[in-house]
């Protein structure tokens, strides 16, 4: 059973190695031309203006987790559709189930007036 996960290993150990490669020879081979402009954050094409420990709407918070949120959902999708033909009419079922809660849960925080910006 170990040597079925050799391959996986290596894989993961190649991406790492190159990975590693490609920071180290861009951190000797880059040229460095600071400038003040340069050197100033950078934040979405605008110029910071006033304190970074300003307070933050909790609507940014809101409609960073709810982001979050159905991203992570639709991962389950995957697995679904890889196996939708095994799953047969039962599969379906169960993932309109799924999809209606999350649509449910989608109109509720737009009811609610979670997804407005301002």
């Amino acid at each position: 059973m170990p040597l079925s996960y050799v391959p996986v290993f290596v894989f993961l150990l190649l991406c790492l190695l190159i990975g590693v490669l490609v920071i180290a020879l861009s951190t000797l081979l880059a040229r460095r031309r600071p400038t003040p402009q340069k050197l100033m954050p950078y934040e979405c094409g605008m110029d910071p203006i006033g304190s970074a420990r300003r307070r933050f709407s909790v609507r940014f918070f809101v409609v960073a987790i709810l982001f979050i949120l159905f991203d992570i959902e639709a991962v389950f999708l995957y697995p679904w559709a890889v196996i939708f033909r095994e799953l047969g009419l039962f599969g379906l079922v169960e993932m309109a189930v799924f999809v209606g809660i999350l649509l449910l849960g989608l109109f509720y925080v737009w009811r609610k007036g979670a997804l407005e910006w301002q």
